[in-house]
């Protein structure tokens, strides 16, 4: 009986015998010979050689292919996820902006609470515009330096500019004097 054959290699090919065949593999190292087939050295045969079978490619055609596909939806995914963690970073941005707003809006509704009580109105009177009430009697410490620094250091900017009162009596003053020839 002779060799048989399946088609595109599909299943074991069977020998006239009737035992399969051994799968074909290919050999990308040296070829090995078993230690039945070598001959010893006193035997007087010669010694088999060793040969390298051709290494196969490096790359197959699929691998090619496989490896083309993942770099080309790399590329195109790319540009998304740029986009994407540009405005992931900007929102966290808006919400560290909105979370210092919201601490500003707070303390300008605690310091509002204050001017709404009655007591805290009085007191702010009596220290910046020497608010006296009736029947009290004022009492303004010249000499006191230290107080009076802290004071006009509280109360006024770094360059203060002229007062409105001195800036009209100064006009005041000006139009009285006589013009000069």
């Amino acid at each position: 009986m002779a060799e048989r054959r399946t088609p595109s290699g599909q299943g074991p090919a069977r020998r006239a015998g009737g035992r399969p065949t051994p799968p074909r593999t290919r050999n990308t190292g040296p070829i090995r010979v078993p230690a039945a087939r070598r001959t010893s050295p006193g035997s007087g045969g010669a010694a088999a050689k060793r040969t390298e079978a051709p290494r196969p490619r490096a790359l197959t055609g699929r691998a090619t292919v496989l490896i083309a596909l993942v770099v080309a939806l790399a590329l195109a995914y790319t540009y998304p996820v740029r986009v994407y963690l540009k405005q992931e970073a900007e929102i966290a941005e808006m919400e560290r902006a909105q979370a210092v707003q919201r601490g500003e809006i707070a303390e300008t509704a605690k310091t509002l609470e204050k001017w709404n009580d009655p007591e805290y109105l009085r007191i702010q009177a009596r220290e910046r515009i020497f608010y006296v009430r009736p029947g009290e009697t004022p009492l303004l410490v010249v000499d006191d330096k230290d107080r009076a620094a802290r004071t006009a250091a509280e109360q006024t900017p770094a360059a203060a500019p002229d007062r409105w009162y001195d800036t009209l009596w100064s006009s005041v003053q000006a139009a009285n004097a006589e013009p000069q020839d």
